[in-house]
């Protein structure tokens, strides 16, 4: 119990130190549904299914955020508060279902799932903040086409195959 209030609390600070929305394109947000899917389908380990679920939730999250801004509405902290409704969209529904808190299905001592969401999550961000390093490189533009969906997918691609290989 110590250990989900820890990371529900390093989530919460990760929250608020995000400075603004770092809009993702729908097809990014796609890719990362698809590595997730074809992950599971495989019967891959947890923690990389982990990385692609904590990527979508961000993908989404950020995507519904840069929505929300582009609108008219009067809604106070629109990215933190569309972060942390995707998390908690995600994250106790996969607790109550068993998938998150297996007593063995821990690596390192904390939850496989639980543990490759939060690092999905950051290596996500990231493949975002890479894709932005890379355009001021380049005044502004792309290197290659669709680099701000290749940024994540490539870390995270990479993070899975870690993953797998520690976690055999």
């Amino acid at each position: 119990m110590q250990l989900i209030t820890s990371l529900v609390l390093f989530l919460a600070a990760f929250l608020f130190f995000v400075p603004q929305a770092q809009a993702v394109c729908p097809i990014c947000t796609i890719a990362v549904g698809v590595g997730l899917g074809f992950s599971r389908y495989l019967g891959i380990d947890d923690t990389v299914t982990g990385l692609w679920i904590g990527a979508i939730i961000l993908s989404s999250a950020l995507w519904t955020a840069s929505w929300l801004k582009s609108k008219s509405w009067k809604i106070p902290y629109k990215t933190a508060l569309s972060i942390a409704f995707f998390y908690l969209l995600v994250v106790p529904p996969l607790f109550w279902m068993g998938m998150i808190g297996h007593v063995d299905n821990k690596f390192l001592g904390v939850d496989k799932v639980l543990l490759g969401t939060i690092v999905g999550s950051i290596v996500f961000t990231a493949g975002v903040l890479l894709d932005k390093y890379l355009r001021t490189l380049n005044e502004g533009k792309v290197f290659i086409y669709f680099q701000k969906v290749i940024c994540p997918v490539l870390l995270l691609s990479i993070s899975s195959v870690i993953f797998f290989l520690i976690t055999r």
